[in-house]
């Protein structure tokens, strides 16, 4: 009789494969459906949740998946699709990638949306972009911007703002913004009739970036003075109107409102715009240091920050000190990264501030001390020190920087006594300025509030609640990527 094989029922049982992840075309199909449902329900937020979606795809982006979605959302009979087609780079022994993570309902989507077709031209431009393919993404921009104005639809000003952008950005790489700055003046112009202020916004910047680039400041200026204002749309755009209305303002020496737009744009920048906060803290830096200020430590040791900000901590110490020398020695050890950053000009600026804050050290350390021991201390070069130690002593008593008479007989400076500066209004106007920072923080704050319309007219069911908390989710999953995108 044969032997009874025994059964082990307890060895574990295979774990079942995990579902393969959705793949890169899928997601653009998905995106495209968002798009449509945005563009027949005119719902402006949905296309704005593409791009977002985009976004956080952009890294993934392959020839051959750019070419499988240009097949799937255009008609091939298209002039869009023959003119996108023939931009995108071959690949030759490469297959089309399989949708095997593809759902059983595929998505499918109603071909002729102006937006699909907007939304193929940004994808194509973002794809050559990245692969620093400029010529043909110039030509992929140009051919963008003729079809946007033939179009009036408020679904596409979301698309048509990041196409401006990236259409600035592919001409700012190939050193051409010049050939562009006509053609952005009339989308502007476009957009004020159309009453796109997305579009407003962003082409608003793009003039000032460009007319800045090349250091047109008086009709940067006289443009930014002439433009429609109106609420900000874009926490991003608003952020880089800030900075460039502060350099202006740091140019036209109008110091206090530069600080006051560099910080706010600064401070309202996002975390990841890590390089859009660095150029903020650069121009704000100079700024308070031309006004006679010293920034804190903590300015220059912030996180990520702290080697691009070392040569304007070593220029602050030799400002703070009022050591003329010093100043010189870091000028010029720096000049390069001081021309690279656009801020040499406003250096050359700081060497009377320099002189004036070691004017302000001696008059504190002596009651009476010669003229002569003054340009000696400041280390004067000149081929007569004493006459410009005269002159310079004059001009900061004038001006209220020390508190000191010249005896002129003798070539003394006398300095007065330090009264009690609560005894003046320097208090009162300090708490005036601090309180004022406060209520115009809390009235931005509730400016920023919004609500979603007809909130008070209709109840929420419980589907439309789940919809919006995932949408919610997914907004703040992605913002981080879009923010650092976006700088």
């Amino acid at each position: 009789m044969p032997e009874d094989v025994e059964m082990n029922d307890s060895q574990p049982q295979p774990a079942a494969a995990p579902p393969p992840a959705a793949s890169t075309l899928q997601h653009l199909k998905e995106i495209a459906s968002v798009i449509e449902a945005g563009s027949l329900t005119k719902e402006v937020r949905r296309i704005s949740r593409a791009v977002r979606l985009t976004v956080a795809l952009r890294r993934r982006l392959a020839a051959r998946d750019v070419a499988a979605f240009l097949a799937f959302a255009l008609p091939h009979s298209s002039e869009a699709f023959a003119r996108l087609s023939s931009l995108l780079p071959k690949e030759d022994g490469s297959e089309m990638d399989v949708d095997s993570a593809a759902p059983a309902a595929q998505v499918s989507i109603k071909h002729g949306l102006p937006e699909i077709e907007i939304y193929c031209y940004l994808l194509v431009l973002i794809f050559l972009i990245d692969n620093k393919k400029y010529d043909e993404a110039k030509a992929c921009a140009s051919a963008s911007i003729t079809r946007l104005k033939n179009l009036n639809r408020r679904t596409v000003d979301v698309l048509a703002s990041r196409v401006y952008t990236y259409y600035s950005y592919v001409h700012e790489l190939t050193s051409s913004l010049a050939e562009i700055r006509g053609t952005l003046l009339a989308l502007h112009r476009m957009a004020t009739l159309h009453r796109d202020e997305l579009g407003q916004e962003t082409l608003l910047n793009l003039l000032l970036r460009n007319y800045l680039h090349y250091n047109l400041y008086d009709q940067a200026e006289k443009l930014r003075s002439k433009a429609p204002r109106f609420e900000a749309h874009s926490n991003q755009q608003f952020c880089r109107y800030l900075f460039y209305l502060g350099k202006i303002r740091t140019i036209q020496l109008e110091y206090t409102d530069a600080k006051e737009s560099l910080l706010q744009a600064a401070r309202k920048a996002p975390t990841t715009a890590r390089g859009f906060r660095v150029q903020c803290n650069k121009w704000a830096i100079i700024v308070r240091l031309l006004l006679g200020e010293i920034p804190e430590r903590t300015v220059f040791m912030q996180k990520g920050m702290k080697a691009a900000l070392a040569p304007y901590f070593e220029l602050t110490n030799a400002v703070r000190v009022g050591d003329l020398e010093l100043f010189r020695a870091v000028a010029e050890k720096f000049a390069s990264t001081f021309s690279a950053d656009r801020t040499r000009n406003l250096i050359v600026r700081l060497r009377h501030n320099v002189i004036r804050t070691g004017l302000r050290n001696i008059s504190i350390s002596y009651s009476r001390i010669s003229l002569a021991d003054i340009a000696k201390k400041l280390r004067l070069d000149s081929e007569n020190p004493v006459a410009d130690a005269e002159s310079i002593v004059a001009k900061a008593i004038r001006d209220g920087a020390i508190d000191a008479t010249i005896d002129h007989a003798n070539g003394w400076m006398v300095s007065k006594e330090t009264g009690d500066v609560y005894s003046t209004n320097e208090p009162q106007i300090a708490f005036n300025s601090r309180i004022a920072f406060c209520l115009n923080m809390h009235n931005e704050a509730v400016k920023a509030l919004r609500f979603p319309p007809n909130s008070h007219k209709e109840k929420e069911s419980a589907e439309k609640r789940r919809e919006r908390l995932q949408q919610e989710e997914e907004l703040a999953k992605h913002m981080a990527e879009e923010d650092d995108d976006d700088f």
